[in-house]
C-alpha cells in the first residue's frame, strides 16, 4: 500500500460510514469529484478494486472488507489522537454523538442535555435513540449507554445507575374488571402489552422470579408496541399489563395512575454503563460529556 495517505483512508471510511460518494463528501466538507478521486487512487494503491459500484448502490468487496475492518479502529484511534493535540489550548467543540435507548432519555437525560449544550456551545451535541446494541466505532458513535459492562476490545464503561428492577403494572381500572393477579397461574386470564424490538423485530420475552428461579412466563397478548411511551399510554387506558424498567415509571406509580402487579416477582436488570472507545475520552468534547453524565446519573458505589 506504498503511497496510501491518511486522507485515502479517511475518505474511504467515510463512504463506508455514509454508503456513498455523495454521502461521504457531506460528511466531509469535499466536493464530490475529489471524494472518488481520492478512492480512485486508494484502489491503486492497494491494487484491489474496494467497492462495487452501480447507478442505485455502492457495496464493499470482500477487499474492502477487510480493508474496513483492519483500518478501523486505527484510523479512529489516529483521529482522537489528532483531535486531542488540536483541543489543548480550545474549548470543547465539534461534533459529539451518543446513542441510548428512549427510557433512559426519558428518565434521564431529558432534564438535563439542555443544560449541557448551553454549557458547551461549541459541541454540537446528536442523540441518537435506539434500543439496539451498536458498535458505535463502526458508526461513527462517540458514546452510547446500555445494561451491563460486556463490552468489546478496546472499549471503555462507567457505570450510571444501580441495577433496577423490571416492574409490572396496571391501570386501577383494568384490575378492578380482571382482579389483581397473585401468582403465575392467575395470569392466564390476563392480557399482556407486549414489547417488540424495533431492530431485531423480536417479542420481549417476559421472565419473572418464582421461588428464587426465573421462569419465562406466557400470557396472551391484548397490544404490541415498540414503544416505551405507547406502553405506558396503553396501561393506563386499562388495555392489559404493561411491564418497563421501574424508573421508566416511578411518577405514574407514584400518582397512583398505575399499579404494580406481582412486585415479589419482578426481575432485575444489571446497571446501565456509559460505554465509549478507550482512545475517545482523551478527546476534550468527549470527555466533558463523560464527566457531565456520570455526575449527573445517581451512580451506585456498590461495586
Amino acid at each position: 500500500m506504498k503511497g496510501t495517505t491518511y486522507n485515502q483512508l479517511q475518505v474511504f471510511q467515510a463512504i463506508v460510514q455514509e454508503g456513498s460518494i455523495r454521502g461521504a463528501a457531506r460528511k466531509l466538507a469535499m466536493a464530490a469529484p475529489s471524494v472518488s478521486q481520492s478512492l480512485k487512487l486508494l484502489e491503486n494503491n492497494v491494487g484491489l478494486t474496494l467497492f462495487n459500484r452501480t447507478t442505485r448502490k455502492i457495496e464493499l468487496t470482500e477487499a474492502g472488507r477487510l480493508l474496513h475492518e483492519r483500518t478501523l479502529a486505527a484510523m479512529e484511534s489516529l483521529n482522537y489522537a489528532l483531535e486531542s493535540v488540536q483541543e489543548l489550548t480550545d474549548e470543547p467543540s465539534g461534533k459529539l454523538r451518543i446513542t441510548l435507548p428512549k427510557f433512559v432519555y426519558n428518565t434521564y437525560l431529558k432534564s438535563r442535555f439542555a443544560e449541557f449544550c448551553r454549557q458547551y456551545p461549541q459541541i454540537e451535541l446528536e442523540i441518537s435513540i435506539s434500543d439496539a446494541t451498536l458498535d458505535i466505532i463502526s458508526e461513527g458513535i462517540d458514546l452510547g449507554i446500555r445494561f451491563g459492562n460486556i463490552l468489546e476490545e478496546g472499549m471503555v464503561a462507567r457505570k450510571l445507575t444501580p441495577p433496577m428492577k423490571e416492574a409490572l403494572f396496571a391501570s386501577p381500572s383494568y384490575l378492578k374488571q380482571y382482579g389483581v393477579p397473585t401468582s403465575l397461574e392467575d395470569l392466564a386470564q390476563h392480557k399482556l402489552i407486549q414489547y417488540r424490538f424495533i431492530t431485531s423485530n423480536q417479542y420481549a420475552p417476559l421472565n419473572l422470579i418464582e421461588d428464587g428461579q426465573q421462569t419465562g412466563v406466557e400470557i396472551p397478548y391484548g397490544l404490541v408496541v415498540n414503544d416505551t411511551d405507547l406502553m405506558i399510554d396503553a396501561a393506563k387506558e386499562g388495555l392489559g399489563i404493561g411491564r418497563l424498567v421501574l424508573p421508566s415509571l416511578e411518577h405514574e406509580l407514584e400518582s397512583g395512575d398505575l399499579v404494580p402487579v406481582l412486585e415479589p416477582m419482578w426481575p432485575t436488570y444489571p446497571s446501565l454503563y456509559l460505554y465509549f472507545s478507550r482512545n475517545s475520552q482523551k478527546v476534550k468534547r468527549v470527555r466533558v460529556l463523560i464527566d457531565y453524565l456520570v455526575a449527573n446519573f445517581e451512580v451506585s458505589r456498590d461495586k
